[in-house]
């Protein structure tokens, strides 16, 4: 399960597919996350928590993770 990245709440994505980690509290992160809703490319994965991180995938899929950026950086980086 090395290439795997553990979000939370028994949520797994694949390493080599994610493009950037992004905080939602811009205006435009709050824009990206509507277009990914409106198009049906929106996964939440906060189980109704806040969302703290968005992460946007190569298939144009956008991830919410209650996780902090920075938790979800470091798991990136231990996975490799």
């Amino acid at each position: 399960m090395e290439d795997v990245v553990h979000i939370g709440f028994s949520t797994y994505i694949m390493r080599k597919r994610i493009i950037c980690v992004l905080p939602p509290t811009s205006a435009p992160m709050r824009r990206i996350r509507e277009e990914a809703k409106e198009s049906g490319m929106l996964i939440d994965a906060t189980q109704g928590r806040k969302t703290r991180c968005i992460i946007v995938m190569d298939t144009n899929h956008v991830i919410l993770s209650s996780l902090q950026p920075e938790t979800i950086q470091q798991r990136i980086v231990e996975s490799k």
